[in-house]
């Protein structure tokens, strides 16, 4: 099967990231940006959602975007600020979407999201051989992410 350019900008997107921090990391959260099928939003605007709510940063490590782009958000260093009780030792991750048109939870990953997350998730658990994956509703009381 031939590789196309699409998987190969998300493999060198993978590639380039830089997951070494000095915080024991033995979680990994995934979340979804809870914006409508089709809509696309990159880290820099989650970021100043984020900042207009008060936080510090954009509380997530990683976003993936729909063409599978992978975006630095929070460095990977700092805690992050995802999952209330977690955030010390985990690392989050947001894929944008999962909402309908109405806003109701939906799983709306393109297969370049798809596989971007699979990629991603591989590369931590290589950094990070001990962390769990949880959705981010397996841990608190949220429909996040929509799958």
């Amino acid at each position: 099967m031939e590789v196309i350019d699409c998987d190969k900008r998300i493999v060198a997107s993978v590639d380039a990231l830089d997951l070494s921090c000095k915080r024991k990391i033995d979680l990994v959260v995934l979340h979804c940006s809870a914006t409508p099928d089709g809509r696309d939003v990159s880290a820099a605007d989650i970021r100043r959602w984020h900042l207009e709510r008060g936080f510090a940063d954009i509380g997530y490590h990683f976003v993936v975007r729909l063409d599978g782009t992978v975006e630095v958000g929070r460095a990977i260093g700092r805690t992050g600020a995802h999952c209330k009780g977690y955030n010390r030792h985990s690392i989050g991750i947001c894929y944008i979407g999962g909402a309908d048109a109405l806003l109701r939870s939906k799983d709306t990953r393109t297969p370049q999201q798809k596989l971007a997350l699979a990629m991603l998730l591989e590369k931590i658990r290589g950094v990070y051989p001990d962390a769990v994956v949880k959705k981010h509703k397996e841990l608190s009381a949220t429909d996040c992410p929509g799958f």
